[in-house]
C-alpha cells in the first residue's frame, strides 16, 4: 500500500468527511487467542528479562467518528505469566510478586481517550495490579480498519505501550535484583460479537 493511500485510509478512519454518515459506537470483544500483554524489566541492571501474560480478555467500544466516546475494559489473568522459566514464573505468581491466589487479575478501565496523531490514541485509565489501582496512560497505535476473517467475522487490531513502577502497586519482591520500572506492551485483536 502506498504512503498516500495509507494516509487516506487513516484520515477516513479517524476524521470521516462530512458527506459520510458518522459510524455509531461499535462494541467489540478482545480475542484471547490472538492477544497478549508483554513486559520487560531489568535484571541486576545488566540485562533485560521479557515475559508475557497469555490470557487477555475484555470489551472495546470504538467510535471512529469521535474516538473520545470509546471505552476499554481489559482483564489479564495474572497466573498466565510466562517468562519461559518455570521456577521464575512460580515465583512471580507467589506472594513475593503478583500473589495470584489473592489477586487473580490485572485490570484496566479507560477514563479518557484522546487522538494523538494520525492512527494514534492516548488512553488514560485505571490500572489495577496486586489490588492497587493507579492511573496509567497507554500510547496506542490503532485501531486498524475493520477486515473480515475467512469465516466472515469482522476484526480489528491495536497495539499499546506504557511504563509503570512496580512498587507503586505493592509488587516489592527481589529489591535490587529486579528493576523498579516495568515496560508493558500489548497486542490486541478484537472481534465483533455475532448478532443475537
Amino acid at each position: 500500500m502506498s504512503r498516500t493511500l495509507t494516509t487516506l485510509v487513516i484520515a477516513l478512519l479517524f476524521f470521516p468527511a462530512a458527506t459520510l454518515t458518522a459510524a455509531a459506537q461499535d462494541t467489540w470483544q478482545i480475542d484471547p487467542m490472538h492477544s497478549s500483554a508483554q513486559f520487560s524489566v531489568r535484571h541486576l541492571g545488566i540485562s533485560t528479562v521479557r515475559g508475557a501474560f497469555t490470557k487477555v480478555s475484555g470489551t472495546i467500544v470504538v467510535d471512529d467518528a469521535n474516538p473520545a466516546r470509546g471505552q476499554v475494559q481489559a482483564t489479564i489473568d495474572a497466573a498466565s505469566v510466562d517468562t519461559r522459566v518455570e521456577m521464575r514464573d512460580n515465583d512471580l505468581r507467589s506472594p513475593n510478586f503478583f500473589d495470584v491466589q489473592k489477586y487473580p487479575t490485572i485490570t484496566f478501565k479507560s477514563k479518557k481517550i484522546e487522538p494523538a496523531g494520525p492512527g494514534k490514541l492516548k488512553i488514560t485509565g485505571e490500572l489495577t495490579i496486586h489490588g492497587v489501582t493507579k492511573e496509567a496512560v497507554l500510547d496506542v497505535d490503532g485501531p486498524s480498519p475493520a477486515i473480515k476473517d475467512p469465516w466472515g467475522n469482522p476484526r480489528r487490531g491495536a497495539s499499546a505501550s506504557t511504563k509503570v513502577i512496580r512498587q507503586d502497586f505493592g509488587v516489592n519482591g527481589a529489591p535490587g535484583v529486579v528493576g523498579d520500572e516495568i515496560s508493558i506492551s500489548l497486542d490486541v485483536e478484537f472481534i465483533k460479537p455475532p448478532a443475537k
